[in-house]
Formats: C-alpha cells, structure tokens, sequence
C-alpha cells in the first residue's frame, strides 16, 4: 500500500483547498502524467486549453487537429469567432476520444444576429461542432437587452437535457457574476481576460469561494508583455520564453485555466510546455506585482468592469 501512495504522489501533486462546495482539489500532473486540471463537480477541465479566435476555415481546422495531436484536450471556440465548423471538422479527424476532449462554445455575443431560440441555436453550434454536446456553454458577454434570469434558466434547461455538461459566463465583472449566481447558484467558469498587466483579485476571490474556475483569456495582453523587464529577466533565469512565463504564472493559481491562442504548430508546443515547469513563490510574487490595470479587450458593449 506505501509503494502504491508513493508512486501516485510521484507522478501527481496535489493543491487541496477548500470552497463554498466543499474539498476541491487542482491536480498538478507533470508532462507524460497528465495536463493540470480544474475538477468541476465530476467533470474534470483540463489546465490549459486552445483559443481558437482567429483560427477559421481550411487553416483553423488543421491548427485545431494539430493541436489535439500535441496534447491539447481542451478547445475554446464560440459562434462569433465563425468557427464551429472548422473546429467540428477537426474533432471528427482526429484520433483523440471525443469523451477525452473538454470542449467549450459562447452564444449570445451583442455582435452577433438575435439569438431569442437558444434551444435551437445551440443545435446548430452541435451540428456544427460535430458533437452531442459541449462540455461547457458560456454567455460570450453580459447584454443588457437579453435577460440574464432569462438566458440563465434557458442555460440550465440544456444542461438538464445533457445538451452541455456545465454552464457559466464570460466576462462578467463581480457584481454581474454575483447577480448570475444568484439566478444559477453552480456555475462552472467564467472566461475573463487574466494576465500579469490586470489584477482580477476581487474577482478571482469570489470565483474561489463559489467554486468556479476563471479561465484567461488574452493571456498575453495580445503581445504587451512580451517586453517586460521581469518577465524577461525570469525568462532568461529559467530559459523559457516571456509567453511561457507567463502562462505558467497563470495555470499555476488556484483555480484558474489559460487559453492562450497560436498561429502554427510551434507556438502550440511551446506553449503546452509549461505544465513541464513550476514558478517558485518569489517569481509568482515577483509578476504579480505588474499589474497596473491595463485592460485590452474593452468593447462599446463591455460591462462597468472591476
């Protein structure tokens, strides 16, 4: 029995806290033990995913496949980046179990047409994706002209159907996610811009106490800390690159998910090797430190943020 405890410690740590929920637990998987991971009820979201935005036709499908191929078992997509299609065809070309794949899709962006049947809109994001269901389904933005009781109950009702494992939102500010929790009390993520430039504290606290895992998007402020002197200079120390640094600052948190996107098949591997490494207290403290409230995704239709 000792030898058996000593060898799961051996290919696993663990980080064991304590929420709203009860013990939840991040799993630290090193590189051929496993991708970190976010338990979610008993759903288990990888640690780092691909963010597909920006990745659409014949070239988004190969990088999505490519992707899988590299080790990626998590794929953010939505029906605004107009690429469902592409990522379906690359789930049913590859050899990975779709049951292996933690696949995330967004309705309800303002930019996109009225989505008033989400019962049928998400029907069409199945079809499209090639698949029974998505393992998670967000609202892509807070809208004042859609009622979120509304949205939130419409949400639900899928889940109920097993349409989508778990439900959440994507960027909403404290008190839009405290009012959604109050509608839905066991919501799974929601997907907000995180990096060393944005302090998400008061959000990321209250992520914590109710259970629910912030995932980052923009991880790398799209290229504005690639030049900053601490992550350099730890960089240069650990020989990574800055974007490794950084993503690793972030998976390594406690309930927190990173989504950072890429353009080729290098960018995918680089980035998938920082669950190889781990930051020392001082150099998270160290990058903590930057932020100064820098916030790059900020749209006409963004909420009051934080």
């Amino acid at each position: 029995m000792r030898h058996e405890i000593a060898a799961l410690l051996a290919m696993t740590v663990s980080l064991t806290y304590r929420d709203a929920r009860g013990s939840m637990t991040k799993a630290m998987g090193l590189l051929g033990g496993g991708l970190e991971k976010e338990i979610i009820g008993k759903y288990t979201m990888p640690g780092i995913g691909f963010g597909t935005l920006g990745n659409v036709g014949d070239a988004g499908c190969a990088l999505v496949e490519a992707a899988l191929a590299e080790g990626y078992r998590y794929i953010d997509t939505s029906r605004y980046y107009g690429n469902e299609e592409a990522v379906g065809r690359a789930l049913a070309r590859s050899s990975v179990p779709r049951g292996d794949i933690w696949v995330t899709t967004k309705l309800l962006h303002p930019r996109t047409p009225p989505q008033p049947d989400l019962v049928l809109e998400l029907e069409k994001s199945l079809r499209s994706l090639q698949t029974d269901y998505v393992d998670l389904l967000l609202i892509h933005w807070p809208n004042p002209q859609v009622s979120l009781e509304w949205a939130l109950g419409e949400f639900a009702a899928l889940r109920e159907q097993g349409k989508t494992r778990t439900i959440g939102v994507s960027n909403f500010p404290t008190n839009l996610l405290r009012q959604a929790l109050e509608i839905v009390g066991d919501l799974a993520a929601n997907q907000v811009e995180y990096h060393p430039y944005l302090n998400q504290r008061p959000l990321l606290d209250l992520m914590r106490e109710r259970g629910l895992v912030l995932i980052a998007h923009s991880p790398l402020a799209r290229g504005a800390v690639l030049n900053d002197p601490v992550l350099k200079e730890i960089a240069t120390r650990r020989q990574l690159s800055v974007a490794q640094v950084v993503l690793r600052w972030l998976v390594q948190q406690e309930r927190v998910v990173a989504i950072p996107g890429a353009v080729n098949v290098e960018q995918l591997r680089e980035n998938l090797k920082v669950l190889d490494v781990t930051l020392t207290s001082d150099e998270m403290t160290a990058i903590s430190a930057l932020a100064r409230g820098m916030r790059i995704v900020n749209p006409p239709h963004g909420p009051a943020w934080d």
